[in-house]
């Protein structure tokens, strides 16, 4: 981990809104809470657990930077959560909690050491858990839950979405 990796890591992390929330807005609105197979997550599902999990991670966060070492339980929503938990959530009050939640992680993680970056955890379903692991999957899940979300836009057998990108 250098200090252009964690960089990149918090460049990856202030985009991502600015990638997904464009892309859901371009979705044809019927298709929105569509999903593509049964138990498998809509437009609305993959777009509000994106919101939902920020505090999942500001607990972490705080956790581990207050104990040393301390365990970390998996959080899998498919086991954890009822299965139509996310369609019952306001889709346009998640995009904004989204960005907003964000935004305040992003400053959050601007001034953490490198020290910091390093602080570890147990994790249930990891063999190796630091900060910069945490947000690097932060990252890489944000991206994950986009691409499923560009499928089902661009799904042939479903409504094509605008062709202007909406902000």
């Amino acid at each position: 981990m250098t200090t252009a990796s964690i960089d990149a890591l918090i460049a990856a992390l202030e985009r991502a809104p600015d990638v997904v929330i464009p892309l859901v807005r371009q979705a044809n609105p019927e298709i929105l809470k569509r999903r593509p197979a049964p138990g498998e997550w809509s437009i609305h599902e993959n777009a509000c657990h994106l919101a939902q999990v920020h505090q999942l991670f500001f607990d972490r966060l705080d956790l581990m930077l207050t104990k040393d070492d301390p365990e970390i339980r998996g959080y899998d929503p498919g086991r954890d959560d009822p299965d139509d938990a996310l369609l019952t959530l306001d889709l346009e009050d998640s995009l904004r909690r989204f960005a907003a939640d964000r935004a305040r992680l992003v400053a959050r993680l601007k001034p953490l050491t490198p020290a910091e970056w390093r602080r570890t955890a147990r994790h249930d379903e990891y063999n190796a858990y630091s900060i910069f692991i945490m947000f690097r999957h932060l990252a890489l899940h944000d991206f994950d839950h986009a691409y499923r979300i560009e499928e089902l836009v661009l799904r042939k057998d479903w409504p094509s979405p605008a062709l202007e990108v909406v902000q």
